[in-house]
C-alpha cells in the first residue's frame, strides 16, 4: 500500500495521552498510526522530530464580515489567518449581510465562502424569532453547525441585520426580543437537538446603566464596566438556564466573561442540564487592569472584566465546566479602533493568535497540552456533532493536524498578522510554543509560517445532517 503523506518521528497528543508514533495519510484520511517502522512508501514524508502532533484545532467562533463590511475582513483572509495560527476548521458566525437565516441564504453563503476557504468551515444559523422560526428545520437539515441568538440586540425588519446600539423608537427596527420570544426560539431548536448558543447580555440593564454613565460624561474603562457590568451577563445566563430547563434545549453560553456566570453554569451542569459554555483568550489573559497599557484595542463585548472573573474562568477550564476555547475573531480597522472608548466598535483579531496564546499558557503551567487538545479539538468537535471526522486522531477521520513546536519563542507583531485588518491586544507579547504545520485533509496549508494561497476548504456538517442528506 502506498500512502500520500507520512508524518514521521513525532509525539502524538490526544486529550488523554502522549506517545511517539508515525502517522500515515491516504485520500485525505488517517490510514495508520504506528510506533513501528513499516515497509510501505509514502509520496511525501515530513520529519517532525521534536514536534507534537495535535488533532486539527477548531475555532468555533469567527466573524469574517463576509458578505458585509469586507474592508475589515473577508473569508479568504480570515481562513488564511486561521491557517497561519494552526486552525484547521472554523465556524462562521451569522451576522453577515445577509445572515444565514433560511435555506436560500445557507446555500448562498456556502457557495460564496467555499470559493475562498483555505481551511474547512461550518456555518452558524441565526435565530431571529418569528422572522425565521419556520426556517429552523430547513437550516438543520441542510447542515448548519448550530443556531445563534444575539440576546439583547435589535434586528432590522427588512435586512435582518443586528442593531448594536438600539435606541427606542427607531424605524424599521424590531426591538430586542422578549423572553417569551426566546422561549419559542428554544422550542424550535430543541426539536433539532442542536446547540442554541447565546450572546448573553441583558439589554434593559445595559440601556439603563449606559444612560447613567453618559449623564456623568464617563469615558474610562471603569465607566464601560459600569455600563456593562458582570450582572448584565449573569442575568441573561440565569434566564437562559431557566428557559433551557423548561424547553429541554441544548443551551450554549458563548464567550463567558463573568466568574459568577461560570458558577451558575457549573451548578446547572451538576443538576444534569444540557448547558455548555465557551470562553476566549481575552478573558483568560486580560483584565480591566490591562486597559491602561493596551487601550481601546481590548474593547470587546461582553467586555473584559476583573481579575477575580479571570481567576474563576480559569477554574472552569481546570474542572471541565468550560467545554471550548475560541477566538471571537471580529476585526475592525485601526482607524475604527482609534477614538473614544464608548464610540469605537467592539472586537479585534483573534483567530491567528488563539492557539499560540494557549500553547504559551501550557508552557507557563496554566494547563496541560492534553487539556488544550480537549478545549480546541476534541471537546468542540463532540459538542457540534462532527467528532467522527474532526478534532480526533483516529483511523478513518479527516487527516487534520496542528503540529506544534513547544520550544519556539517569538513575538506577536500586528503587522505580521494575516488578517485584512491587523488590530490585536497582544501586539508585542512574547510567547513560547508555536504551530509550525497546519494540515487539512492531508494537504499542508501552512508550513513554518508560509501559508498556501490555494482555496481548498470544504464545508463541515454535523453527522445527523449528513445522515439525512444520504438517506
Amino acid at each position: 500500500m502506498h500512502y500520500d503523506l507520512a508524518l514521521l518521528n513525532g509525539t502524538i497528543v490526544t486529550g488523554a495521552e502522549e506517545f511517539q508514533a508515525d502517522v500515515y495519510i491516504k485520500e485525505g484520511r488517517i490510514s495508520l498510526i504506528s510506533s513501528e517502522l513499516i515497509s510501505e512508501e509514502a509520496v511525501k514524508t515530513i520529519d517532525v522530530t521534536g514536534l507534537h502532533i495535535l488533532p486539527g484545532l477548531l475555532d468555533t467562533h469567527v466573524h469574517s464580515r463576509d458578505p458585509g463590511p469586507t474592508y475589515k475582513e473577508d473569508f479568504y483572509h480570515s481562513t488564511r489567518a486561521a491557517a497561519a495560527g494552526g486552525i484547521t476548521t472554523l465556524f462562521e458566525m451569522p451576522n453577515t449581510t445577509p445572515p444565514v437565516s433560511d435555506a436560500t441564504s445557507f446555500m448562498s453563503q456556502h457557495k460564496h465562502l467555499g470559493e475562498q476557504a483555505l481551511i474547512d468551515y461550518g456555518l452558524w444559523g441565526i435565530c431571529i424569532g418569528p422572522l425565521n422560526n419556520h426556517h429552523v428545520k430547513d437550516m438543520h437539515q441542510l447542515g448548519v453547525i448550530g443556531f445563534k441568538f444575539f440576546w439583547g440586540y435589535a434586528v432590522h425588519q427588512e435586512t435582518f441585520q443586528l442593531m448594536y446600539n438600539y435606541k427606542e423608537g427607531e424605524k424599521n427596527v424590531i426591538p430586542p426580543f422578549s423572553d417569551g420570544a426566546v422561549y419559542e426560539m428554544m422550542e424550535q431548536v430543541q426539536k433539532t437537538n442542536q446547540i442554541f448558543a447565546v450572546h448573553a447580555e441583558n439589554n434593559e440593564l445595559i440601556q439603563t446603566l449606559t444612560a447613567r454613565v453618559e449623564a456623568t460624561e464617563g469615558r474610562s474603562y471603569e465607566d464601560l464596566l459600569r455600563a456593562r457590568p458582570p450582572l448584565a451577563e449573569v442575568l441573561t445566563v440565569e434566564t437562559g438556564i431557566r428557559l433551557a430547563r423548561a424547553t429541554g434545549v441544548r443551551l450554549h453560553i458563548l464567550h463567558v466573561s463573568s466568574g459568577e456566570s461560570v458558577k451558575l453554569i457549573r451548578a446547572a451542569q451538576q443538576e444534569g442540564l444540557p448547558i455548555t459554555v465557551e470562553t476566549c483568550p481575552h478573558y483568560l489573559f486580560l483584565s480591566a487592569d490591562d486597559y491602561e497599557a493596551i487601550g481601546p484595542k481590548m474593547k470587546i463585548y461582553p467586555p473584559v472584566k476583573y481579575r477575580e472573573d479571570q481567576e474563576e474562568i480559569w477554574k472552569g477550564i481546570a474542572d471541565g465546566t468550560i467545554a471550548a476555547v475560541c477566538s471571537d475573531h471580529a476585526p475592525h480597522t485601526p482607524e475604527e479602533k482609534d477614538g473614544s472608548l464608548f464610540e469605537i466598535p467592539a472586537g479585534m483579531c483573534g483567530v491567528e493568535t488563539l492557539a499560540p496564546l494557549m500553547l504559551d499558557a501550557v508552557n507557563r503551567g496554566k494547563l496541560t497540552l492534553n487539556r488544550l487538545v480537549q478545549l480546541l479539538a476534541e471537546g468542540p468537535a463532540r459538542l457540534y456533532g462532527i467528532d467522527d471526522k474532526k478534532g480526533t486522531l483516529a483511523i478513518g477521520s479527516d487527516a487534520d493536524f496542528t503540529i506544534v513546536d513547544m520550544e519556539e519563542k517569538y513575538t506577536i507583531r500586528e503587522e505580521e498578522l494575516h488578517s485584512k485588518s491587523k488590530v490585536s491586544a497582544y501586539d508585542g507579547w512574547e510567547l513560547q510554543g508555536k504551530p509550525v504545520y497546519t494540515i487539512v485533509r492531508g494537504e499542508v496549508v501552512m508550513e513554518r509560517g508560509t501559508v498556501s494561497s490555494k482555496p481548498q476548504g470544504s464545508i463541515v456538517k454535523p453527522v445527523e445532517a449528513r445522515k439525512s442528506a444520504s438517506s
